[in-house]
């Protein structure tokens, strides 16, 4: 069977015009907006963000060729780069001109190596002799200087979901400087350093840019590092070292991941998926921080989680007249030389004028991973996972792939973890809301439910009614044992059963004539007592007597069903057994004396009714001093059919109680 592919590109790509002798192409990574500038602007600049459709056009003055060209978040201003010493302004806010302004870098003899946007109105930036963090004053056409920071950069890098800053420095580069910026403030973070290889022929490297990203992987920012091993007889390949950068504290190598090959690679991060693709094979690898690994001692390392696969081959339109464009698309070329690769998940070919989002497909990951357990593992962590694992579920029942009990019950376990973990953390939510408004605040948000949250509806649904309900060629025991697998599961995480699962076991129970097991559960609690339960039992009667038996004992072991007993006796014409219950009970003052009127005379035994009426006679006699019935209770018809059985004479003797 074909493995298929566990990475695709999206399949809507944002289309815009590529590169030529008259169109240059820019990337915006913190608003992930792609440029394309014609003639320096002066014919046209067309900015586009993931949603293809949301493009902006505008015209610039040419003053000379732009090296660097972004929006501020919300596209209110717009910030040029056209010499390395300056960087122009336009103001794309209503009633605001839209004359450009300009500011040069402060420092004299500075080169800019570029800027970058830290928030709607603040911008920083980065020169070869160090940062300049600035507020833009829009309606002022002007930018205040709010903090500097002198320091030799090679080069930098920016990471918009956090907002840090990272420079290079020292000679070889490999002294990292991060930086944080946070409503106006800047703050200077603990510097770090990276191990480069060494080698006696190479002399000194040098850490290039290519070879570092910023990246959140599971909320949390990583400084991943290409290492290149020197060319070697018994070179074990490349590895990618991920340093954790907590915004406290120093920076620590906390994961390796092993390539196990060399050449030309690129990094992406995908779903919280670390996706490194190499150019000479054209595949790419996948690796998972999450999934159990090897612990060095100082570092976990990895190995990839599936087999290195291409991504899935897709077309695209033919590029030129409409003539043209109307004919088949042709394939797309994966693993372009023309490629630049963006974080977090951005892969673009300028010269084509396409950018894609890339895409993690789960379900051909369901073929690959054969360990149940670690599939599960894997699939939890990712955000479209609900389906791929209700899917799982199922097949791991079915009788084609059919698993084992224990695989079975793992899986189940490792559901239900996700599960109560939701569970406690929505209460916790819950209950810190209720003493925050006791105290007249809470901070606290609720917790975000993922689709890795199957619960029991879920699974009712999607797996264990349809596998119950399936004419599969499995055995019986093994049905019941997977339902009551799960509901072990669930009680292991002291999660509550919903009914519904009961009923589900019993109906199987009794459909393959399993009445032992079923007795046998019942009478130990494996099943926990419900009223919806005790009704199933009473409905089963006619296929199992004694059901009626042991939906009666749930329901006084119940103690709050005293009313459905009544009314189970009542349905089943034991109106003697109904009033000797109500009154072990302490009740029968309070009960309805018509109720149990109409239930004896239905029965059409006269004895029967003549003793039900006595009864009532008496507790008439015993609460009132009088024999008779009051209007309310309306037993009128009832006296009267006494009558024409017992005559007047038997209604009027009233007897000692």
């Amino acid at each position: 069977m074909a493995l298929g592919h566990h990475l695709a590109l999206c399949r809507s790509p944002v289309t815009f015009e590529k590169v030529s002798a008259l169109n240059s192409v820019f990337f915006d990574e913190t608003n992930k907006q792609v440029f394309a500038v014609r003639s320096g602007g002066a014919t046209g600049v067309v900015a586009k963000g993931l949603d293809d459709k949301a493009s902006i056009s505008f015209r610039m003055e040419d003053k000379g060729e732009v090296k660097c060209i972004k929006f501020s978040f919300g596209n209110k201003i717009l910030a040029v780069q056209r010499t390395p010493k300056a960087v122009d302004f336009i103001n794309f806010i209503p009633d605001l001109p839209q004359t450009e302004y300009s500011q040069e870098c402060k420092t004299k003899n500075a080169n800019m190596l570029g800027f970058c946007w830290t928030s709607t109105s603040e911008i920083v930036f980065i020169t070869d002799q160090g940062i300049e963090f600035y507020q833009v004053l829009p309606d002022k056409r002007a930018l205040k200087q709010l903090k500097t920071h002198s320091i030799n950069v090679n080069w930098y890098m920016y990471c918009p979901e956090t907002a840090v800053l990272l420079l290079s420095t020292t000679v070889q580069g490999n002294v990292l400087q991060p930086f944080t910026f946070r409503s106006g403030t800047m703050t200077k973070m603990p510097k770090f350093e990276i191990e480069l290889p060494t080698s006696p022929k190479s002399g000194n490297p040098i850490l290039s840019d290519r070879d570092i990203i910023m990246a959140t992987v599971y909320g949390q920012l990583y400084v991943l590092y290409l290492k290149h091993q020197p060319r070697a007889p018994n070179n074990p390949g490349a590895e990618v070292i991920m340093y954790y950068l907590p915004r406290e504290g120093q920076c620590k190598k906390m994961h390796i991941l092993k390539l196990n090959t060399v050449g030309k690679f690129a990094l992406n991060v995908v779903d919280n998926l670390v996706v490194v693709h190499h150019q000479s094979s054209q595949t790419s690898m996948i690796f998972d921080i999450k999934l159990r690994a090897e612990f060095d001692g100082a570092a976990t390392i990895h190995q990839q989680v599936l087999l290195p696969l291409s991504i899935q081959p897709c077309k695209i339109p033919r590029a030129g007249p409409a003539a043209v464009t109307t004919q088949s698309p042709i394939p797309c070329e994966l693993y372009s030389s023309s490629w630049s690769v963006f974080q977090p998940d951005i892969i673009i070919n300028a010269s084509e004028g396409y950018l894609w989002c890339l895409q993690i497909t789960l379900q051909p990951i369901v073929h690959m991973l054969h360990d149940r357990g670690r599939l599960m593992d894997f699939l939890l962590q990712r955000k479209d996972c609900k389906m791929v694992i209700l899917s799982v579920c199922s097949d791991m029942l079915g009788a084609t792939e059919r698993a084992s009990l224990p695989v079975i019950a793992t899986v189940f376990d490792k559901l239900n973890q996700v599960y109560k973990e939701y569970l406690e953390a929505d209460q916790n939510y819950i209950l810190a809301m209720e003493s925050g408004a006791s105290r007249g605040s809470s901070t606290q948000k609720r917790p975000v439910r993922t689709q890795a949250v199957i619960d029991q509806s879920d699974m009712y649904t999607h797996v264990l009614s349809v596998f119950t309900e399936t004419k599969q060629d499995l055995p019986h025991k093994f049905i019941s044992a997977v339902l009551m697998e799960y509901i072990r599961s669930l009680n292991q995480f002291q999660i509550t059963v919903q009914h519904y699962l009961y009923e589900l076991v019993i109906k199987t129970l009794v459909q393959h004539s399993m009445f032992y097991m079923l007795h046998q559960f019942l009478q130990y609690h494996v099943l926990s007592d419900s009223k919806p339960l005790a009704c199933l039992l009473l409905s089963l009667e006619s296929t199992y007597p004694p059901a009626h038996q042991l939906s009666l004992d749930m329901l006084k072991r119940l103690s709050t069903a005293n009313d459905e007993i009544v009314e189970v006796l009542l349905s089943k014409h034991q109106v003697l057994g109904a009033l000797r219950f109500i009154r072990s009970v302490g009740s029968h003052d309070n009960i309805s004396a018509r109720k149990f009127l109409d239930a004896a005379k239905q029965t059409g035994d006269t004895l029967l009714f003549y003793t039900t009426f006595r009864f009532f006679e008496q507790r008439n006699q015993r609460l009132r001093g009088s024999s008779q019935f009051t209007p309310g209770e309306h037993c009128e018809e009832h006296v009267v059919h006494f009558k024409s059985l017992f005559g007047e004479e038997a209604l009027l003797t009233a007897l000692a109680v």
